[in-house]
């Protein structure tokens, strides 16, 4: 008999409002079913099957919680789920003694590097180099993103950094999704959707639809999100100002507030074409869904949309407010166009990145970390 993993997770985790969260909830219960015992600290107000909260966004003592928390599972394996803004100090600097806690004691840790950019700032880099040097491996989600660890950290970490992609469901639209929100079964939707704030560049899709509202009279705009806690105020207003002065008010529909699972999914499914233009992103869990759901994408032109609309053929990279309305007029005009980079986001996912297949990469990875040379005939193993 083969003994199980037991992994131990210090993420974010729903019903908490992050990316993170809601992506440590989807490998967890995929890990779950192939036989994978998994255990989460996360952060207050976190809840789920073998989820501990132990501790806030701005505890000093975050090392010290977690540590203790996680101790009481005895993993053979500590997974780091690193987002800067996750976890307590400068920058998130506190994750640091967090790791070198479970090094101390020779539990390997691994750490998901959610967030590395092509332009690293210098903080980002102070804390990304610790990360990197004291973790036994590394998971990015982007070649592009290991190459940028390897040009600001060191070369000799090479064989250090996996990359594992960004995972998705394979799941199918939501029957009668615009009827759902009360849309014109006949209108061509284009969406965005997502946390308001100025990276994600709202007022430039609201720009796009202004252009091709006049030209095509069956297209509507849906702008989908929030602020997360007091975030970003005034931005949100401008977004709203936005809307309310466009000559084609009427047909844009706001909505506001934090989705259930459900909603956001019948959003998606409600959609004809999904905008994103991201000014800065270091790869996209909406993206991911987008793509789970078969939807047409024009996104801006950063290097993690670029790669996965090359693997995926799903989507155009756009650098201008020119080129963004030409993409999206072809495909308002084109239904083929849409359906075709539908089936090839469908087939991408069920072939690439589907949950199934990213869990599979981790589990093969955990292995290779747990693997035991001993020299004995006679060992017996549990469940």
């Amino acid at each position: 008999m083969e003994d199980k993993m037991r992994i131990g997770f210090i993420s974010s985790y729903p019903p908490v409002e992050c990316g993170i969260a809601t992506y440590t909830q989807y490998l967890t219960d995929e890990l779950r079913k192939k036989g994978v015992d998994t255990y989460i600290v996360s952060h207050y107000g976190s809840q789920g099957k073998n989820v501990f909260p132990a501790f806030d966004y701005d505890d000093p003592d975050f090392s010290d919680k977690s540590f203790s928390m996680m101790m009481r599972f005895t993993p053979d394996i500590v997974h780091i789920q690193h987002e800067f803004g996750l976890y307590s100090g400068k920058f998130g600097l506190n994750i640091i003694p967090l790791i070198l806690n479970f090094r101390l004691i020779d539990i390997p840790v691994i750490t998901t590097l959610h967030t590395v950019y092509k332009d690293m700032p210098k903080e980002h880099k102070i804390i990304t180099d610790a990360i990197v040097r004291n973790s036994i491996k590394v998971i990015v989600h982007e070649n592009y993103q290991k190459d940028t660890l390897l040009n600001v950290i060191d070369k000799s970490f090479e064989d250090k950094i996996a990359v594992i992609p960004h995972g998705s469901r394979v799941i199918k639209e939501i029957d009668n999704a615009k009827k759902i929100l009360n849309l014109p079964d006949n209108s061509i939707v284009l969406t965005q959707i997502g946390y308001f704030r100025p990276s994600k560049n709202f007022e430039t899709t609201i720009d796009i639809f202004n252009e091709l509202a006049n030209k095509y009279e069956n297209i509507l705009l849906v702008i989908a999100g929030k602020i997360r806690g007091i975030e970003h105020r005034e931005y949100r207003d401008i977004i709203f100002k936005k809307i309310e002065e466009s000559p084609f008010k009427n047909r844009i529909y706001l909505i506001r507030g934090q989705l259930s699972q459900s909603s956001f999914d019948t959003v998606i499914s409600a959609s004809d074409i999904i905008i994103l233009p991201y000014k800065i992103n270091s790869q996209s869990g909406i993206l991911a869904h987008c793509l789970a759901f078969g939807k047409p994408v024009v996104s801006s032109a950063t290097l993690s949309m670029v790669q996965t609309f090359e693997k995926s053929k799903s989507g155009f990279a756009c650098n201008t407010l020119e080129e963004y309305i030409e993409k999206t007029a072809a495909l308002i005009e084109d239904e083929s166009l849409r359906k075709s980079m539908s089936i090839n986001a469908k087939i991408y996912v069920k072939n690439e990145i589907s949950w199934d297949i990213i869990a599979n990469k981790h589990i093969e990875l955990y292995k290779k970390l747990t693997k035991v040379n001993i020299n004995l005939d006679n060992i017996i193993t549990l469940d």
